[in-house]
C-alpha cells in the first residue's frame, strides 16, 4: 500500500516556487487568495509565498481543519496572523536568514549616499551644473538600530564597519541590547536612525511625532522594518518643518504606495519599493529554505524559524 503523502496547500505568488525537490514526497496543491478559505481545511502544511496577501488572516478563522504548519516566505508575519492562528497549534516559520545582510547592505548605501550627497550629484548632473559641496565623513558618526533580530544585528555589523558607532535596542534589555526605556536618549544623539523591528502591538507607529520631535535637527531616519511602524503623517511634518534633516522609507503603510500619495514629493524622502532585502536570486534562495524546512518537517524533526505567535516573531538566544 502507497502511503500518503502531505498535502502542501501553496498561496501563490508570480513567479511560482521551484519545488521539484518535493516530487513525490508531497501532494503539491497551487491556490489564490480566493480559494484558500475552501482548501485550507485539506491541507497539511501551507507555503505562503504571496508574503503580501492578507488573505490568509482572513481565511483561516472559518470551519474545518487547519494544516499543521504555516511557513511564510518573508521575516514579517503581521499579514497572516489573526487571533484563531495565534491560539492554534499550529507551528508558524518565516524566512529568517534570508534578508538580513542584503538589508544590512542596503541600509549602508543609504547612509554613505546621503553623506555623500549623492542623490543631489546625480540631480545636478541631469542639469549639466558643476556646483562644488562638501560631504559628511561617516566614521565617527553615531546610528541607533532599533530592532534586535537578525537584521537589526546585520546593520549593526555592516555600520560599525564604516566606522559608526552603534546602539541596538531590542524589545527588553540584555547584552549588547538597549530596552525600550533607552530609546528616546538614544536616538536624540543619533546621526543614523533605523528602524528594523518586527510589527507588534508595541511598535505600531512608535515612530511618531514625539520620537521625531526628540531626533536631532541633522538626523536621517530609515525604515526598513515594517511600514506601520511609522505615523507617516508625522513624518511628513517633520519633514515639511525640518525637525529632522531627511528620510528614506522601503515600507509603507499601504502597498504600492499610491501614486497620488504626498509621501513621493515630500522634501529630503528617499522613497523605494520594499526592495532593500531583494538580491539577484532571492526566489531561488526562499525556495531552497522552503525545501529545507519541508523536509526536516517531513522527518518529524524540530523546526527552526519557529515564530512566537503571541510576539509576532521568532525570539532571539
Amino acid at each position: 500500500m502507497t502511503p500518503t503523502v502531505p498535502t502542501l496547500l501553496v498561496l501563490d505568488a508570480d513567479p511560482p516556487p521551484r519545488l521539484g525537490r518535493l516530487t513525490g514526497r508531497a501532494r503539491v496543491v497551487h491556490t489564490d487568495a480566493a480559494h484558500l478559505a475552501d482548501r485550507l481545511p485539506a491541507a497539511d502544511a501551507l507555503l505562503v509565498w504571496d508574503f503580501t496577501s492578507h488573505a490568509v488572516r482572513e481565511a483561516w478563522p472559518g470551519d474545518g481543519p487547519r494544516p499543521r504548519w504555516v511557513h511564510t516566505a518573508s521575516a514579517g508575519v503581521d499579514h497572516l496572523m489573526c487571533p484563531e492562528l495565534a491560539a492554534s497549534e499550529t507551528v508558524v516559520t518565516n524566512a529568517r536568514g534570508i534578508f538580513d545582510q542584503p538589508i544590512a547592505e542596503y541600509v549602508a548605501a543609504l547612509v554613505l549616499a546621503v553623506a555623500k550627497d549623492l542623490p543631489r550629484t546625480l540631480d545636478l548632473q541631469r542639469e549639466r551644473t558643476w556646483r562644488h559641496r562638501e560631504g559628511r565623513r561617516v566614521a565617527g558618526t553615531r546610528a541607533c538600530v532599533v530592532g534586535s533580530g537578525p537584521i537589526g544585528r546585520a546593520v549593526v555589523r555592516t555600520l560599525k564597519a564604516l566606522g559608526v558607532t552603534t546602539a541596538l535596542v531590542g524589545r527588553v534589555s540584555r547584552t549588547g541590547v538597549h530596552g525600550p526605556d533607552d530609546l528616546d536618549r538614544l536616538i536624540s544623539r543619533a546621526d543614523w536612525v533605523i528602524a528594523a523591528a518586527p510589527l507588534t502591538e508595541q511598535t505600531y507607529r512608535m515612530f511618531d511625532a514625539h520620537r521625531f520631535g526628540v531626533m536631532q535637527p541633522s538626523a536621517f531616519f530609515v525604515n526598513v522594518g515594517r511600514g506601520q511602524l511609522v505615523d507617516e503623517e508625522a513624518l511628513a511634518r517633520a519633514l515639511t518643518r525640518r525637525w529632522i534633516a531627511g528620510a528614506a522609507l522601503d515600507v509603507f503603510s499601504t502597498e504600492p504606495l499610491p501614486a497620488d500619495s504626498p509621501l513621493w514629493e515630500l522634501p529630503g524622502l528617499i522613497v523605494s519599493p520594499h526592495m532593500s532585502g531583494d538580491t539577484v536570486g532571492w526566489r531561488d534562495e526562499l525556495g531552497v529554505q522552503f525545501v529545507e524546512l519541508y523536509e526536516r518537517w517531513a522527518a518529524g524533526r524540530s523546526l527552526p524559524n519557529v515564530v512566537d505567535k503571541k510576539r509576532g516573531y521568532v525570539p532571539g538566544h
